[in-house]
């Protein structure tokens, strides 16, 4: 889903503003419904069928359900969610797989309320799962918190890019390099493109109003992917585990906003 506008995107209004942190709030709601039901024997059909009833109960619309950004892509996007397991970095299509103990599921998610975009992405662990597993999750889950702590007015994409790639890197992991994070707001994919590895002081000026969605991918493996049969589903090269975390973020004078969190 990488299809782009040009230029970076600007909140132009309060009530669009509003209307964003809104959306953010819908998708974070549909994220804690399918955490709590995600216990083995679901299958991910009904995961994604959670999704959009709480999505579309809270006035909004899926994001994902009929995307197609063209490229390569064979057909439309055909779900309201992307469930992505184990080895599967993004992009998986929900059906009858069964979730069971020990999987780890990468689930990304967005919602359309008033014209606006929140897109999120989380891994949850099913039923009893591996201590690699879990250091596997913890580790993306702190580099999005990392690279949100350098969002700020004045600064550069670079900065985000490099604290995430820092962190990972420093425990040992693989960043997904091929799939990045995105600017967000009136169109789920804006431009700039926010890579989870780069250099401080690179990139695109952050401005205030800005929407910015930070999703690191971390492997155990290494950093290489290979697209399935379906035509979306996007895997580890080598088979190795993938977590995947997200949230969209608005730039303010006083810092990042994050609106795909339960407020």
């Amino acid at each position: 889903m990488a299809r782009r506008r040009s230029g970076g995107i600007t909140i132009k209004s309060r009530r669009d503003l509003n209307m964003m942190i809104e959306a953010g709030q819908i998708v974070a709601h549909a994220k804690a419904n399918m955490i709590k039901a995600a216990e083995p024997g679901i299958e991910t059909r009904e995961l994604d069928a959670i999704a959009e009833k709480t999505i579309r109960k809270l006035g909004a619309v899926p994001s994902f359900k009929g995307y197609n950004p063209g490229m390569s892509m064979p057909y439309a996007f055909p779900a309201t969610i992307c469930a992505s397991l184990n080895e599967e970095i993004v992009h998986g299509i929900p059906g009858r797989r069964r979730l069971k103990d020990g999987d780890i599921l990468s689930v990304d998610v967005g919602a359309i309320y008033g014209g606006v975009h929140g897109d999120s992405a989380f891994t949850v662990g099913i039923g009893e799962i591996s201590k690699e597993c879990q250091q596997l999750m913890d580790a993306t889950s702190e580099s999005l918190d990392i690279g949100i702590a350098r969002v700020r007015a004045g600064g550069r994409i670079g900065d985000i890019s490099n604290a995430i790639q820092r962190h990972a890197e420093s425990l040992g992991y693989y960043l997904v390099k091929q799939y990045v994070g995105h600017g967000i707001g009136y169109a789920m994919h804006e431009e700039p493109q926010i890579p989870n590895y780069g250099k401080v002081g690179n990139g695109a000026l952050i401005r205030k109003g800005m929407g910015l969605a930070i999703e690191p991918m971390l492997n155990i493996g290494t950093s290489d992917t290979k697209v399935l049969e379906d035509g979306w589903t996007v895997s580890t090269a080598d088979g190795s585990l993938s977590a995947h975390f997200e949230d969209t973020v608005i730039v303010t004078d006083e810092g990042p906003v994050v609106t795909t969190r339960l407020a």
